[in-house]
């Protein structure tokens, strides 16, 4: 046999042998995909609770169950639930028509002087509409943004509440909160 033969052989022979190989070894689950599932009420909020006087980790996790779900009923914000989206922010609507009046009124004016009022009209209402449309379009991406943005605020103001709410709890059951 030829070398580039043998090499060919080889070649597709690995290849054709690596799903086999791939199934028989499953790729091992690693320690954090494991806590992940597994987290306790503390980590979902973000918070570290460690004991002060030697709590086992049974006791601690009924504490962190017991104070989430007082946190829950003192402020009444579950921190699980889906973020509802911002409020649809007010749309400004007629920047075209306000550019195109005033463009009109300035181009009448220039095609006076320059003696034809109606052609610079029609320039001046054409350049107006194109620029009210374009200061319209970024008013309301502008508004869109600040509704978002007040969207997440909001949304942190609440979290910062229940994580006071189950701190002030975890804490009075001898634990240290960071």
């Amino acid at each position: 046999m030829q070398p580039t033969t043998i090499l060919l052989t080889s070649v597709c022979a690995l290849l054709t042998a690596a799903p086999t190989i791939a199934a028989q070894n499953p790729p091992a689950t690693s320690p954090q995909a494991a806590t992940a599932t597994s987290a306790s009420p503390a980590s979902k909020i973000g918070l570290f609770v460690n004991p002060k006087h030697n709590q086992d980790a049974g006791q601690q996790a009924e504490d962190e169950n017991a104070c989430y779900a007082t946190a829950q009923q003192q402020t009444g914000i579950d921190p699980t639930a889906p973020v509802t989206p911002p409020p649809e922010a007010a749309k400004k609507q007629g920047g075209g028509a306000k550019g195109a009046a005033g463009g009109a009124a300035g181009g009448a004016a220039i095609g006076a002087i320059a003696g034809d009022a109606g052609t610079g009209a029609a320039i001046g209402a054409t350049a107006g509409a194109v620029r009210g449309r374009r200061q319209q379009k970024k008013a309301n991406k502008e508004a869109e943004q600040q509704a978002v943005q007040q969207g997440q605020t909001q949304q942190q103001q609440r979290l910062d509440t229940f994580r006071r709410a189950f701190s002030s709890c975890i804490d009075a059951k001898g634990y240290a909160v960071k």
